[in-house]
């Protein structure tokens, strides 16, 4: 297996304009709390809260495209917001194997999001299988 208890890894994103704009154009999620600042800040928001869906998106790359193995399928996600995401925040995204299921290959990984402040914007576990 490729996976051990306890590997981890980490991985870097910046939640940019681009990001944000193409997630409205290809979802048509048009929210005001998304779209328009002064309804965001009216309701004690800093700025425009992102698409909590983006982190999504970036788990999706983690998975696909930073692990050691590229011959896997996502199982499970399960994703718990704890603080709002602004344009332009940068995060850190920190991945830990939880546990390993050799006889069906899967492993399932906990995962947390940290922002700039350091402080804790998401957290969750996602399960991925093993093709074999």
């Amino acid at each position: 297996m490729t996976f051990k208890k306890g590997d981890y890894f980490s991985e870097q994103f910046i939640v940019s304009s681009e990001i944000h704009e193409r997630f409205i154009d290809l979802f048509k999620d048009k929210n005001p709390l998304h779209t328009d600042e002064s309804f965001a800040i009216a309701n004690k928001f800093e700025s425009r809260v992102m698409h909590g869906n983006i982190l999504n998106g970036f788990i999706s790359y983690f998975v696909g495209e930073c692990l050691p193995s590229k011959n896997i399928i996502i199982h499970s996600q399960d994703i718990v917001y704890k603080k709002p995401v602004y344009l332009n925040d940068r995060l850190r995204l920190n991945v830990t194997v939880e546990n390993i299921y050799e006889s069906v290959h899967a492993v399932e990984f906990k995962f947390e999001f940290i922002n700039t402040g350091l402080k804790l914007v998401a957290k969750g576990k996602f399960q991925i299988g093993l093709l074999v």
